[in-house]
């Protein structure tokens, strides 16, 4: 009962937010025109947060190159790992200081942008980043910040929100505010050629998992249906040829702007049992956000579906797997049998190898409470069917 009637407060509240949205600049190339927008926020020496590889592959070289034609100066911080922890905004917070920085561009996937936001924010309250965990605790607007996403899944580029990771507890914290939606997101397909099939697989069914679930929930809007519908209607038509043929161009424009547009849309709905688990596997075992998410997908789906037969009808019509003339019902399953077949198509494992049976009890525990007066699901979960459902997942 607490839970329904929280989510329904908050529900009328979130028609009262202000959420931004990001200049979004995208292209082939876009990339070079960072310079340009730094400029017109009166940037003059950006903290660049990135990670190792990206430096490796000359990701950011394509950068940094821009940079000095215009002849703007910059620090690169490449420390950020998957599921950036506690210690690593902290550190990157020193750096920032000590290299008197005015500014972010965030160059990477979903972990470089949650810990750009992370030390963002402790920059702009002067305080440790855990005192910062939950709703509403920045209220202040950050240092001009760039978002150049390198995959297309996260939509990280377009969200209020960032995930940290404490290394004792093995658990996430979510940071949540408005103040956290980039100034900028530059989306430059150019930059996800070189991404192996499997991260394209994974990062796509995070970008459909954000679509779904924010279609499905109870915060839904017009608004963000229609850009829950796009985002899946390019994932479905276009992720199989991204995966097949990373060089496919077209392929990766029409992937960078769906997850774009699923951020836009979950950042203003939530989200929901699929990203609740997910987070616990990603704090205890370190397993990929995306992976996780494209994993359970199909099962939080098939646990949800009496209670989203509607929701689930329309976005199979949008994906094109379903035609007006097919009943709710029956259109419904096609969805549900859709994301199956899709995550067949990029070989999507089914279990986890890491997950142990000893752990499912604390997972579950931990998902159902994270989700619970916070996440507006289609249908509440206990922790025994959460258990239920960890178990399927077993190797």
């Amino acid at each position: 009962m607490l839970h329904t009637l929280i989510i329904k407060i908050r529900a009328q509240v979130n028609k009262l937010l202000d959420i931004p949205f990001p200049t979004l600049i995208s292209g082939e190339g876009s990339i070079k025109q960072s310079p340009t927008q730094l400029i017109q926020l009166k940037a003059h020496k950006p903290f660049i947060v990135t990670d190792a590889v990206l430096v490796k592959l000359g990701i950011v070289k394509m950068l940094t190159d821009a940079l000095t034609e215009a002849r703007i100066d910059y620090y690169i911080f490449d420390q950020v790992t998957p599921d950036p922890t506690t210690e690593i905004v902290n550190n990157g917070l020193t750096h920032y200081r000590d290299n008197h920085c005015d500014s972010f561009i965030a160059l990477g996937g979903g972990s470089v942008m949650d810990c750009a936001k992370g030390i963002a924010a402790s920059i702009t309250k002067n305080k440790d980043i855990k005192q910062l965990k939950g709703l509403f605790r920045i209220r202040a607007s950050l240092p001009p910040f760039i978002a150049i996403p390198t995959t297309a899944g996260t939509g990280s580029e377009a969200t209020l929100v960032a995930v940290i990771t404490e290394s004792i507890k093995k658990q996430k914290f979510t940071i949540i505010d408005p103040v956290l939606v980039p100034d900028i997101a530059i989306v430059d397909p150019l930059l996800m050629v070189g991404l192996p099939p499997k991260i394209t697989a994974e990062t796509g069914i995070d970008a459909l998992t954000h679509a779904i679930e924010s279609y499905s929930g109870l915060h839904s809007t017009e608004l963000t249906k229609a850009y829950s519908c796009d985002a899946v209607y390019r994932i479905f038509n276009y992720l199989p040829l991204a995966y097949t043929n990373g060089k496919d161009l077209d392929a990766r424009r029409e992937m960078s702007i769906a997850s774009f547009n699923a951020g836009v849309a979950f950042t203003r709905t939530s989200i929901g049992y699929v990203h609740a688990i997910a987070h616990q596997l990603g704090g205890y075992y370190h397993i990929p956000h995306g992976l996780a998410n494209a994993v359970l997908l199909p099962h939080i789906m098939e646990f949800s579906f009496n209670h989203s037969i509607y929701s689930y009808a329309d976005l199979a019509i949008s994906a094109g797997l379903a035609t007006t003339t097919d009943t709710k019902l029956s259109a419904a399953k096609k969805l549900v049998n859709g994301v199956k077949m899709l995550n067949e198509q990029l070989n999507i494992q089914t279990g986890f190898k890491e997950l142990k049976a000893e752990d499912i009890t604390i997972l579950a525990k931990r998902a159902i409470k994270e989700a619970y007066c916070e996440y507006p699901v289609p249908r509440q979960m206990t922790v025994s069917q959460c258990e239920e459902i960890l178990s399927k997942l077993l190797v």
